[in-house]
């Protein structure tokens, strides 16, 4: 007898039966598409634990699930990208939006208004059971609820090896991680893998001698052996009083999520500089412009300089498939303008081909669901706030002068890191021109 998911509100359990279907063909999205079309109109749970478990398998980090005038289109974000999975009639999709918020514990009969929830999708794989976290977020729209489900996979958190890392950075980040002391800052867009970048940082330094607390927005994935907070603004925790309290803790380490207001960066920079070790984040195009960001949120470079060991910046390129990546050589023109966007790069950093070399091209195969990329890598640039470089900065200088400086000092930009990558056949000129 097939075994029947588990119908309780927070959670649902694949049947075992869907587990074995989607390890051998639902990871792909045509696939995926066809199981759907195939079941939606017979068993609504069935159709969504097929939706749910196909993005999984083919890697997805959200479904979006978008009504429009006639039918509601599936979407599923692969590597940083939408692609369309199937259209739903609309009674399908009242039915499985319904299904959706009864796991994600929210108000059914509320349509007229954002809701957030969440709900866990539990896999019985025989090796090892698995539970993702799914994050659900609600939305009117002219024709029905918007819904967008962020899968929160704990197998996409990483290690620091497995970054992206070019072996000089590698060294720096190791290097600035493991110091007893001072503040680390990942900037970069939504979607830029700063959250991984910091998972990874904490589990590299995280050690039975060493207490670390984080204070988050929300809580993404559960790291053992960590102790993390979730703000909570309604009840007075945000992250400046969040922040205020976990120093009273006595922590080694302290994560704090972002960077919003003047007194949250007080606090972590005054922590940074009585032997805690403080990682968070910060929006701005570039590292350099962190300590820009700094100041016009209120700060003095006087007080920003000597606290921040390192910034970094970082974006995610696509990498492309190894099963149907096809190779090309590159045009003379083409190379000679990269050659120019790295003339600044150290030997010893990246020796660049003497003539033109042969550049991946993507190409797509049913493998990575037709878009010729499979996986993302993340491409960095390091600021590092030496004796000379605070120096520099005590008289709060122009961006383009302190990008400059830091350039003449050694700084790979995330630009000149994509063109690496794209030298090393990892990815392609149009990803990173795409994303930088």
């Amino acid at each position: 007898m097939p075994e029947n998911s588990k119908k309780i509100m927070g959670a649902v359990t694949i049947p075992r039966e869907i587990v074995k279907e989607g390890e051998r063909e639902l990871d792909n999205l045509p696939s995926i598409e066809k199981r759907i079309e195939k079941c939606k109109g017979e068993d609504i749970s069935k159709a969504l634990e097929i939706m749910l478990i196909g993005a999984l398998f083919s890697k997805a980090s959200d479904i979006h699930i978008e009504p429009e005038e006639e039918g509601s289109k599936v979407r599923m974000r692969l590597d940083g990208i939408l692609h369309d999975v199937i259209k739903l009639d609309n009674s399908v999709n009242k039915k499985i939006t319904s299904r959706i918020k009864l796991l994600a514990k929210v108000k059914l009969n509320v349509t007229g208004r954002p809701q957030d929830g969440r709900f866990t999708i539990n896999i019985p794989f025989a090796e090892k059971p698995l539970s993702v976290e799914v994050r659900m977020s609600s939305l009117p729209s002219e024709y029905g609820e918007t819904i967008v489900l962020r899968l929160l996979d704990p197998r996409k958190l990483i290690a620091i090896k497995d970054l992206g890392l070019r072996k000089d950075l590698f060294h720096v980040f190791k290097r600035e991680i493991e110091k007893p002391n001072g503040m680390v800052i990942v900037t970069g867009p939504t979607g830029s893998g700063k959250t991984t970048t910091l998972y990874a940082f904490l589990k590299t330094i995280n050690k039975p001698g060493v207490k670390t607390i984080t204070i988050e927005n929300p809580v993404e994935y559960h790291l053992e052996g960590i102790s993390q907070t979730e703000v909570n603004p309604e009840k007075g925790y945000d992250f400046a009083n969040g922040l205020r309290a976990i120093v009273r803790q006595d922590p080694d380490v302290i994560l704090v999520g972002e960077i919003r207001d003047l007194e949250t960066a007080q606090i972590g920079m005054q922590a940074a500089l009585t032997g805690h070790l403080v990682f968070s984040t910060l929006h701005t195009n570039d590292a350099p412009g962190a300590i820009a960001r700094l100041v016009a949120l209120g700060e003095k470079p006087v007080n920003i300089t000597p606290a921040i060991n390192m910034v970094i910046a970082q974006r995610l390129v696509r990498t492309v498939c190894s099963h149907c990546v096809k190779y090309e050589k590159l045009d003379e023109e083409t190379f000679s303008q990269i050659k120019e966007e790295l003339k600044t790069v150290k030997e010893d950093v990246f020796t660049l081909p003497s003539s033109s070399p042969n550049i991946s091209k993507a190409v797509g195969c049913k493998e990575c669901s037709f878009t010729g990329y499979k996986g993302r890598v993340g491409i960095f640039e390091a600021f590092i706030i030496d004796d000379e470089m605070e120096k520099h900065l005590f008289n709060d200088p122009p961006i383009s002068e302190t990008r400059q400086k830091a350039i003449e000092k050694g700084m790979v930009t995330i630009r000149q890191d994509g063109l690496i990558k794209v030298l090393e056949k990892r990815t392609t000129l149009d990803e990173v021109d795409r994303v930088t």
